[in-house]
């Protein structure tokens, strides 16, 4: 009996200074994500009063507005493509160019644009600055000068990027997916902060989730959350993400990320970087890091900006299996990333980047899960032995799990009081219900998701996954006001 006594006492001296620092850990953690949402507060409402109409009207009747062109990588995308390109073609900007890049697809793409814009082909007299997979051809349109086709062999989403890279002419890219909706006048308000009189050499927008929204002629008329599990938990990830993690990443001057499907770069950088790289699977993460390391390495005094009020709408995953492939595929991407620029880590050269952002996202983002897993099994096996005591694990639960409820609630706080895009108070609602319910399977879940990402990276995959999707639900008015919008472009 003694013996018993004395080797759980051993265990409990033995688990304790662990499961203290784990405690620290999400303590220290969760205290930057709330020091992030404080200094996220007088950025919106900066970015609130710049973004109202009248400021907006003003902007669109300057001269200023850079010229940029649309960057859109598409693999068979069918039946969507010929509306997709619709929509980028007939956003509010007074100079724009839309690149689609063919990617090799399977089906019917490229005979879908042809049909649809009357496309014929022009002679190969454009720059590769940036090498690419072979170009097949590449297309002008009889009806939409600004519109230009890329038909290539395949090489994967940053190979397109690289090709349309190549053939822009604007000195201002723009880069999206195929799939995603952009809101009419959100190039107006992504090209602001270049109005402003500072260098900017990248800046990236919101993405909000679509499913369940209304959509007409590409646009979303009817802003509705998801009642689904799936869907409605990732909408309130998005907004935490968006409106408090980036916006307060502003004040400190360390942006690492700007979303692949919307986010506005100055083309010579790019080129200065030789593009998007073709071996990452996060080709947007690892772009921004090669980009502030470029502009530290050269003394460019140039930031990289994120902006909550220019939105694009984007369908999330909606069955497990599509998330755990998405999931794992951006924790591997990331992993990638921080390993390869790991010169950056506590690097006072690199300024916030080396000293802060940097840091965070290597021990705070990609560290994250394997703590937050030990601490669990730490809790399960010390309640057995009685190693710890009740009073420990739910302060583990609260640290881990209650902070995370405090920081969701914040991003839908600063939602209501900002932009209000869900008029409806059963949205709201559903939002708080979803922010509360998260911690409980959803995030387990997806922890499960990002630790396997650890044994595909050790195991060099380099696999994409699958994204099946389920498609946009227009309105049964669509279809013949798409057409009308569409001949006066």
């Amino acid at each position: 009996m003694i013996e018993a006594v004395e080797l759980r006492e051993m265990i409990a001296d033995g688990i304790r200074p662990v499961y203290v620092a784990i405690l620290v850990y999400f303590v220290v953690l969760n205290s930057f994500y709330g020091l992030l949402l404080i200094m996220s507060i007088p950025e919106l409402w900066a970015h609130s009063q710049l973004a109202d109409d009248d400021q907006l009207r003003r902007v669109l009747a300057s001269a200023a507005l850079p010229p940029l062109s649309i960057l859109v990588p598409a693999f068979n995308e069918e039946v969507s493509i010929a509306e997709s390109v619709k929509s980028f073609l007939t956003l509010e900007y007074p100079r724009h160019e839309v690149v689609l890049v063919n990617d090799g697809s399977r089906d019917g793409t490229m005979n879908a644009m042809i049909s649809e814009y009357d496309l014929y082909q022009i002679p190969p007299a454009l720059p590769v600055a940036v090498p690419t997979r072979p170009v097949v051809a590449y297309y002008r349109s009889r009806r939409y000068s600004k519109l230009l086709v890329i038909d290539k062999e395949n090489g994967g989403k940053a190979d397109s990027l690289n090709a349309a890279l190549n053939a822009a002419r604007y000195p201002y890219v723009l880069a999206v997916d195929a799939d995603t909706l952009i809101e009419k006048d959100a190039l107006i308000r992504l090209a602001r902060p270049f109005l402003l009189g500072e260098s900017v050499a990248a800046v990236g927008g919101s993405i909000r989730v679509a499913n369940s929204c209304r959509v007409e002629l590409g646009r979303v008329v009817d802003a509705r959350v998801d009642h689904r599990w799936l869907p409605g938990i990732q909408t309130v990830e998005y907004l935490r993400a968006f409106l408090f993690g980036r916006l307060g990443w502003n004040r400190l001057g360390g942006n690492l990320i700007i979303s692949g499907a919307f986010g506005l770069f100055r083309r010579d950088y790019m080129l200065a970087i030789k593009g998007y790289d073709t071996a990452s699977i996060t080709e947007d993460m690892e772009l921004v890091v090669r980009m502030h390391r470029h502009l530290r390495e050269h003394s460019i005094r140039s930031t990289v900006l994120f902006i909550p009020d220019p939105v694009a709408w984007t369908e999330v995953p909606a069955s497990p299996i599509i998330l755990g492939r998405q999931r794992e595929r951006w924790q591997r991407g990331l992993i990638a990333t921080m390993f390869r620029h790991r010169k950056l880590l506590f690097n006072p050269k690199y300024g916030t980047i080396g000293m802060v952002a940097y840091p965070f996202f290597f021990f705070g983002e990609m560290l994250a899960p394997i703590i937050e897993l030990t601490g669990y099994l730490l809790t399960i096996f010390g309640l057995i032995v009685g190693a710890i005591n009740t009073t420990f694990a739910l302060l583990f639960l609260l640290v881990a799990v209650g902070l995370g409820l405090l920081l969701s609630v914040g991003g839908l706080v600063l939602e209501e009081f900002s932009f209000h895009r869900y008029s409806r108070p059963s949205d709201l609602a559903w939002l708080l219900w979803f922010a509360v319910i998260e911690s409980f399977g959803y995030r387990q879940m997806t922890l499960w998701f990002r630790l396997k990402a650890f044994w595909k990276y050790a195991r060099r995959e380099h696999s994409w996954g699958a994204m099946q999707r389920e498609g946009f639900r227009p309105s049964a008015s669509a279809t013949s006001a798409e057409k009308r919008a569409v001949e006066s472009v």
